[in-house]
């Protein structure tokens, strides 16, 4: 990526790709969940309560990181959630209960991921199409692929090599006693996601398109590449979470159900604008953090999953208004 960008906008779209690190308010938020969940389960400060806690918001937390390249670029990408759940499906067919499989296997999700984001990529670049429109096409498409491989109901399971990332501990730690090899993946795939929107070409070029497309692509930004990147990140993000889902929650047509949704709400709980321009890998992993700390508070008040249904459309809404109104006010 080598083209730059030139008009004002652009500039400022690469001086907010560089400061990731800015007070956020989702981090007073999580602090004060995190707050609310220690009050009512005190046991959480105990490195079992907490590490367990990153454990089930790793797959969220890589996926938002993901889905906030598509925010930033403009567009939205519906297709995670399906992909997940044809990873984990697939998964499950090709290893055929074989536990040498796996290390070819998880290359090849990992690339199938790549490659149906640069499909959506391609979609909506070259056909035109809205991303929305796109990649909710794309959802139903490999849901439909999920349930036709599997015939509705996934025969055998993840061998214990593959389920190593999901659910494995590496143990006798100091302080913290223990900690999940998801959590070790998140740390890993965040850090790499987080250097590449804030301190690479790639990032401010993506805040430039979705900033002002086209005073991007007249200041020389190849748009459609950038683009094209975005999806791809977001499909490979999508795989490893799958991965991760796959290892403690083990083998389901509908694992990934709902979870391209909440990677969306997490984002924009992070501060990241769904009219593009703005949006923080850091403050995005936050807004995972945050929701998942949300449905913990509601399950231990004992609320049923509608409930959880509801105040994360509430949240959605609401994330979105605040953002729009800070918008219109500034001007940014």
């Amino acid at each position: 990526m080598t083209g730059k960008a030139t008009t004002p906008s652009a500039t400022s779209s690469a001086r907010r790709s560089r400061k990731p690190f800015d007070f956020n308010p989702v981090w007073g938020l999580l602090a004060v969940l995190i707050v609310g969940i220690v009050f009512m389960n005190p046991g959480f400060i105990e490195p079992t309560g907490y590490m367990n806690f990153l454990k089930r918001a790793a797959p969220l937390a890589i996926l938002a990181a993901g889905q906030v390249f598509v925010i930033v670029s403009g567009g939205f990408d519906l297709s995670v959630g399906s992909l997940i759940s044809l990873v984990v499906v697939g998964a499950s067919m090709l290893t055929n209960n074989d536990p040498a499989a796996t290390y070819w296997v998880i290359p090849l999700m990992l690339a199938m991921g790549l490659g149906i984001g640069a499909i959506n990529g391609m979609v909506v670049c070259f056909l035109r199409v809205p991303s929305l429109i796109a990649t909710l096409g794309m959802m139903i498409t490999l849901n439909g692929v999920a349930f036709m491989w599997s015939g509705g109901a996934p025969r055998g399971y993840l061998p214990d090599s593959f389920r190593f990332f999901g659910r494995e501990l590496i143990r006798d730690v100091p302080l913290v006693r223990f900690i999940p090899i998801s959590v070790i993946v998140l740390v890993v795939i965040g850090g790499l996601l987080a250097w590449a929107m804030h301190r690479t070409n790639l990032g401010r070029l993506l805040h430039a398109i979705g900033d002002n497309p086209l005073a991007a692509r007249l200041g020389g930004v190849p748009v459609n590449r950038v683009r094209i990147a975005a999806f791809m990140i977001s499909g490979l993000s999508a795989a490893v979470a799958g991965i991760l889902l796959g290892g403690f929650a083990g083998v389901s047509t509908d694992v990934g159900t709902g979870y391209e949704l909440q990677a969306i709400t997490a984002a924009v709980l992070g501060g990241a604008q769904l009219l593009g321009g703005r949006g923080s890998v850091p403050a995005a992993i936050g807004g995972a953090l945050a929701l998942t700390a949300i449905f913990t508070l509601l399950n231990f008040l004992g609320l049923p999953q509608p409930v959880r249904q509801v105040v994360q459309g509430l949240i959605l809404i609401a994330a979105v208004a605040l953002a729009m109104h800070r918008r219109t006010r500034t001007g940014t």
